[in-house]
């Protein structure tokens, strides 16, 4: 008896109580607890027990458990405690009001037990299909990559590596019982807020290092003003995506999928997206290396490229996970 809950059961005199131990979907007696409750000599109680096995009126393995229990003398010896079935087979043996209150009072406190135990579970249950069904929507954007372009090695490493990362952050295959399903232990609020203006500065730089026509970084429309904007919205006063990590994995959905520029659309959004985390403090982890590695950051936009719009929740939370520092 390992994970044992306790409760107490106190007597009509109301003075004496009763540690009653509960676990394994019942409560639990040991002897000397049975001559309290039923008010006989302990030779009485002991009689009735050994008839109950005598008789084969209970299976003894089911229904006895040993647990260590410290004594008087301070020393600990193993004790044999005995279930709700044994009790109530005893009460009934001795003719016992109070073992039929004992009997009442357990019935309630299991039942209690039980649905708590239930609620519980059930919980549990639905944590691990939602994490079930996250996984298998990232599989299924990663299929529809594949349909749509022949991928390079680095892309295909990258693919593979979102997929064993995420897996490994959810903990699906170690501790899926004990992973919460929501964006926890994140870096808080942003100490550097990307503005469009410094946003188009650094396309700029990037565009005279990198771009290779002169179409790279201009603008079509305004949405990518609306891009930098939406992820610094709030609601009642309070950040719609209030830490870091959910700000980047935002702006780097949001750039992606808006196709704001006539050309460099995803490029850009995979820049921008190290540029915030850098300004942030977040890009590196304590060994120096980049937290998302070049190639996954590729497939992830690739994946953003390709998802529905119905899958904007997934793509981010799968980007969160994988930058998140305290994963």
């Amino acid at each position: 008896m390992n994970n044992t809950e306790i409760k107490i059961y106190e007597l009509e005199d109301g003075k004496t109580e009763i540690s009653v131990q509960l676990e394994k979907e019942s409560v639990w007696l040991n002897l000397n607890q049975m001559v309290d409750l039923f008010d006989r000599d302990k030779s009485v109680i002991s009689r009735h027990i050994r008839n109950v096995f005598k008789e084969k009126e209970l299976d003894k393995i089911s229904v006895v458990a040993k647990n260590a229990t410290t004594a008087n003398d301070g020393k600990t010896y193993q004790v044999d405690f005995y279930n709700l079935d044994v009790i109530i087979s005893v009460g009934y043996r001795i003719k016992s009001q109070r073992g039929i209150k004992f009997r009442i009072w357990a019935n309630k406190i299991l039942k209690d037990y039980l649905i708590k135990g239930y609620s519980i579970n059930e919980k549990r249950l639905e944590q691990k299909t939602e994490q079930l069904k996250e996984l298998q929507d990232s599989v299924k954007i990663l299929g529809n990559i594949l349909e749509q372009k022949p991928l390079s090695n680095d892309e295909s490493t990258g693919l593979l590596k979102i997929i064993s990362d995420y897996a490994y952050a959810l903990d699906i295959l170690d501790q899926y019982d004990y992973q919460s399903l929501q964006i926890n232990n994140t870096s808080g609020k942003e100490t550097f807020q990307l503005t469009y203006e410094e946003a188009m500065k650094q396309i700029g730089l990037a565009k005279r290092t990198h771009g290779n026509s002169d179409l790279f970084g201009r603008e079509k429309d305004e949405s990518f003003q609306s891009s930098v904007a939406t992820i610094y919205q709030t609601f009642g006063g309070i950040d719609l995506y209030p830490s870091i990590e959910e700000k980047a994995a935002n702006l780097l959905y949001f750039i992606t999928k808006n196709h704001s520029f006539s050309d460099g659309n995803k490029r850009i959004a995979a820049f921008l997206f190290l540029y915030f985390l850098e300004r942030n403090g977040i890009l590196f982890d304590k060994n120096g290396n980049k937290r998302i590695a070049d190639n996954t950051l590729v497939a992830l936009t690739l994946m953003i490229a390709v998802s529905k719009p119905d899958e904007r929740n997934t793509m981010t939370k799968v980007i969160v996970n994988l930058i998140n520092k305290n994963n």
